[in-house]
Order: C-alpha cells, then structure tokens, then sequence
C-alpha cells in the first residue's frame, strides 16, 4: 500500500508543469544560440561616445590619408 496516494490532479498538473519547462528550456536556448551567433558575427565593437570616430569611415579615412579636407 502507498504511503501517499496520488490524485489525478497531480498528474495533469505534472504533465503541464513539465511542458511550461520544457518550452522555457526551449526559449532560453533560443536566446542564448541568437547571443552568440550575433557576438561571434560583430566582431570588434566600440561603444558609442558621443563623438566622431574616423576609423568607421573609410571615405573620411582616406582623405585624411591622402591630406585632404573632410566634408
């Protein structure tokens, strides 16, 4: 004899309980694979601060390579 009957309540709440995890664990690993591909594809990245940074601009770059004025 069982110590502690199980209702059949329990076990549909188990078995909904357990696809709610399921689709959390499914969600976050979604997340996560999105995270790092896009860390991976980025590469080097600066934050923004508020000020011109010429090394973004190649056009801006080459002409203060070659002693030009900039637009």
């Amino acid at each position: 004899m069982a110590l502690q009957v199980e209702h059949d309540l329990h076990k549909r709440r188990f078995g909904r309980n357990l696809g709610v995890g399921l689709i959390l664990v499914g969600f976050i690993a979604i997340i996560f694979g999105l995270t790092v591909v896009k860390v991976k594809n980025t590469g080097f990245v600066e934050g923004y601060d508020h000020s011109v940074r010429y090394e973004l601009d190649p056009e801006i770059r080459q002409n203060l390579n070659e002693g030009g004025a900039s637009d």
